[in-house]
């Protein structure tokens, strides 16, 4: 069973920027990806950034070009630095981690933070 420890929301102006970060503790074997989804109420769940085995890293197209996913590997934690925000990036966001413990490989979202992008 692994802890996800979320931070760094909040609230933001347009155009602002934000960085989450996200840490991993517990007991795993190993992690395979970590990353971010976001939910807005009523909306699916949807994949914002992900970082996986080999640093390959896969983004929202919304996204692109303002939000980029890091991880110090040292540290089991991942950062999400969220730049030139948009209102319509206000969600819940919730880190991410893939992990295995022995054979078995574990999904496991954190709670979520929000995120208000607004004037």
């Amino acid at each position: 069973q692994v802890q996800l420890v979320e931070s760094g929301g909040g609230l933001v102006q347009p155009g602002g920027s934000l960085r989450l970060s996200c840490v991993v503790s517990g007991s795993f074997f190993a992690i395979h990806a970590m990353g971010w989804h976001r939910q807005v109420p009523g909306k699916e769940r949807e994949l914002v950034a992900l970082e996986s085995s080999g640093d390959t890293t896969r983004y929202l197209d919304s996204v692109k070009g303002r939000f980029t996913i890091s991880r110090d590997k040292a540290k089991n934690t991942a950062y999400l630095q969220m730049n030139s925000l948009k209102p319509e990036d206000t969600a819940v966001y919730s880190c991410y981690v893939k992990y295995s413990d022995g054979d078995v490989i574990y999904d496991y979202w954190a709670q979520g933070t929000q995120v208000t992008v607004s004037s």
